[in-house]
């Protein structure tokens, strides 16, 4: 019987380093190239639909702000003759002045109340989901339905408001009805319809203080207001820029508000860039004109994000 010894490898003995297993380098390339297909076959789709209903309609707009639109023999250049049209109409001026005063009454209210409503709702430690659901409702309602509820609150005989003010023994107002009230009515309905996203965000931002902050402030002796102005402004002041920024933005091109409840009115007090816009487009039939204002509202909105981007990022510098 034989038996097969096995000679194990002398010390000091060279052993061949293992080969790795042949690449395939042109498989490797047709599969990367094969998933880039695909990303970008996925993403060319989203760019197609963006490009399709934002960066096309944009585009169209600037061309129609040139011409003299005709929906039977089609559209002539007009070069600049839409915004002569504009300038010499005795309502662009009050546009742009109502615009500016919606916005500047927008920020004194619809800037600071949803800030000061997310501080209140911060200090709750009960039913704090409740008041969360309470102050977001205005924004689940459709913007038609909030602006004929709040017409109704308005209304001068059996409205909501003045009938309470009847019940307190107190003097009525017109609202709506008067010049000098119509447009901070409007802004009243736009802050409370709009307040319940920005409380939200100012909430979240309020969360993510350190407790240890108002901790140290409180041994220093601080009161509630030297803890609002010392603490919580400087931590979410990035936040409060940005909605700033946004909130400009948005109520520059107010229009539900007074298309539904005044019509521009009374003595045309409510009377915004983009009610005008849809007055040109859709009243008196003058595409090319709605066109040209919307156009400089664009050129508004850019020039003071620009700015206003360029002085925030050096006072962070």
């Amino acid at each position: 019987m034989s038996m097969s010894l096995k000679t194990a490898p002398r010390q000091g003995a060279a052993t061949a380093p293992l080969s790795p297993p042949p690449r395939k380098p042109r498989a490797a390339r047709r599969r990367l190239l094969r998933e880039n297909l695909t990303a970008y076959g996925f993403l060319s789709a989203a760019v197609v639909i963006f490009a399709l209903f934002s960066w096309w309609p944009i585009i169209r707009n600037v061309l129609l702000g040139f011409q003299r639109v005709n929906f039977a023999t089609g559209n002539t250049w007009a070069g600049t003759a839409n915004f002569e049209k504009l300038f010499n109409d005795p309502l662009f001026l009050t546009a742009w002045q109502n615009t500016g005063l919606f916005t500047l009454y927008a920020l004194v209210l619809g800037f600071a109340v949803p800030f000061l409503t997310a501080v209140l709702l911060n200090e709750f430690r009960h039913a704090r989901a409740y008041f969360r659901v309470l102050v977001y409702l205005p924004v689940m309602l459709p913007p038609v339905v909030v602006a004929l509820m709040w017409k109704w609150f308005y209304d001068p005989g059996p409205g909501l408001f003045n009938e309470i003010l009847r019940t307190l023994h107190l003097p009525t107002s017109a609202w709506l009805d008067s010049s000098s009230t119509s447009l901070i009515s409007l802004v009243i309905v736009s802050t409370w319809a709009n307040m319940g996203t920005t409380t939200l965000i100012y909430l979240a931002a309020l969360q993510t203080i350190p407790g240890e902050l108002y901790e140290a402030a409180e041994l220093d002796g601080a009161n509630v207001w030297q803890r609002l102005r010392h603490v919580t402004v400087p931590q979410t002041r990035f936040v409060l820029l940005v909605l700033l920024l946004l909130q400009i933005v948005a109520t520059m091109q107010v229009f539900t508000e007074p298309y539904v409840m005044t019509g521009g009115g009374p003595e045309d007090s409510t009377v915004t860039v983009m009610f005008l816009v849809y007055r040109y487009a859709f009243v008196y039939n003058d595409f090319g004109t709605a066109s040209a204002l919307s156009l400089l509202l664009l050129i508004a909105l850019g020039l003071f994000s620009a700015l206003y981007l360029r002085v925030t990022r050096a006072a962070k510098e």
